[in-house]
């Protein structure tokens, strides 16, 4: 079956056979677009053993068969843009690569904040994204179209990584599509706590794209379905982020003193569960006092805000310190920035801002809503030019969230200064503002 057909033939025929695009079998890797066409170009080798141990598993392909299939002689891409170069490339380069130029966007955007203002690129625009979550709530699986491949526990896990990679990368629109036959595969496969367990995840993702996307609705409802099934799964960590989109969705219903409290019993138990990791349960316990103290500063409580964000940073700390990783602290740091603007302090907002370096958050939709916070903030100090530049750099970060409510108030808010901010009846039009 296999027989005269190359390594990247046979990933590319098997991709196309799924329904998946380059981008989904990209991000089910890790990996960038570009390394994906090469590939399928076989111009690019790949000889990371978990990298084609994953590759099998996504492609629903034997091990032994894949590795076998012929590959190219040099893992260097014969691009004629790498003609005379002497620096060799690893099975990564395409990821190394994209995670540069990445990094070297958002440094440019940083400090585009103060300089002349640049035009930006459209965003694409998203119709009814959520249909087919909405379906999938309402009226059961039976209206999601069936699977090319019968689910297992590694697909549904696999699909697990994906969503979390789509979102980090606010791939919202890729993410709404697959979304619902995830979770209606997760649904079906395993023990009941396996089940469970996966289906909360996935709803907890789906809660976290509808805050993005703007659903209130949704948000109430999926944040419910999370916390259901997290609670059969048994798995306190799994529970706690179910209890925090909870928290959210009663918070956007403007139940803010129940909101607060949701997420801090939340942190209080999971810390005095020891059957996870304490550095786990710190790491967490920050997420949640994080979200906490800006639930209160919506509210317009400084003195619990103040506590909370320091209870946040403090665990967050000590679980860096534990595991090696700045993930919690980076997060945070800007909550710290979202509860200075809710109490009205635009100017801590900046200054607390200004200590963060964009380039070094670790992900698309962490560095948009960074920037996005900022605009909030220069909006607050009355800094139309500054507030227009830190739109246009979260549009960089993440096209797709100049879609969000909060960007578009912002853009019709900037409209009255036309004249003096060039391309921002444009960017109105991206962000989805009803221009006249």
């Amino acid at each position: 079956m296999t027989e005269g057909i190359t390594f990247g033939r046979f990933v590319s025929l098997r991709r196309t056979e799924m329904g998946w695009t380059q981008l989904r079998l990209a991000v089910e890797l890790d990996h960038g677009e570009d390394w994906m066409s090469q590939v399928e170009r076989d111009v690019q080798q790949v000889q990371d053993v978990q990298l084609l141990r994953r590759m099998a598993t996504a492609l629903g392909a034997e091990f032994d068969m894949l590795t076998a299939l012929p590959q190219p002689a040099s893992k260097k891409p014969r691009s004629p843009r790498r003609q005379g170069s002497s620096a060799t490339l690893t099975t990564t380069s395409g990821a190394e690569e994209d995670d540069v130029r990445r990094r070297q966007v958002m440094s440019a955007a940083a400090a585009a904040l103060f300089v002349p203002l640049l035009n930006a690129s459209p965003a694409g625009a998203v119709t009814d994204p959520l249909a087919g979550l909405e379906d999938l709530l309402l009226y059961g699986p039976e209206r999601i179209p069936a699977p090319r491949r019968e689910p297992t526990l590694t697909t549904v896990a696999a699909s697990l990584v994906a969503s979390r990679q789509e979102f980090k990368a606010a791939r919202y629109d890729v993410l709404a599509e697959a979304l619902p036959g995830r979770i209606a595969a997760a649904e079906v496969v395993g023990t009941a706590e396996e089940r469970a367990r996966h289906t909360a995840q996935l709803y907890n993702i789906a809660a976290r794209l509808c805050i993005k996307i703007g659903d209130n609705n949704l948000v109430a409802v999926t944040s419910d379905r999370a916390l259901t099934a997290a609670r059969l799964g048994g798995d306190p960590l799994i529970t706690a982020e179910a209890r925090r989109m909870v928290s959210s969705s009663w918070r956007r219903q403007g139940s803010l003193a129940r909101a607060t409290d949701i997420v801090v019993v939340a942190a209080e138990d999971l810390v005095a569960d020891t059957s996870v990791s304490e550095a786990a349960r710190l790491a967490t316990r920050g997420d949640l006092y994080a979200t906490a103290a800006y639930t209160a500063a919506k509210s317009g409580d400084r003195t619990y805000a103040d506590a909370l964000i320091k209870e946040a940073s403090e665990s967050a700390a000590v679980a860096s310190r534990a595991s090696g990783l700045v993930d919690g602290v980076q997060s945070v740091r800007l909550h710290e920035v979202s509860v200075h603007f809710e109490l009205g302090d635009a100017g801590q907002a900046i200054e607390k801002a200004r200590t963060i370096d964009p380039s070094a958050l670790p992900t698309a939709e962490r560095q948009a809503r960074f920037f996005t916070d900022v605009a909030r903030a220069f909006d607050q100090w009355g800094k139309p030019d500054q507030t227009y530049r830190a739109l246009l750099a979260a549009e960089a970060a993440a096209p797709q969230e100049v879609r969000r409510g909060a960007v578009r108030d912002l853009a019709v808010g900037l409209l009255r200064y036309d004249r003096q901010l060039p391309g921002v009846r444009d960017f109105a039009a991206r962000a989805g503002a009803q221009l006249v």
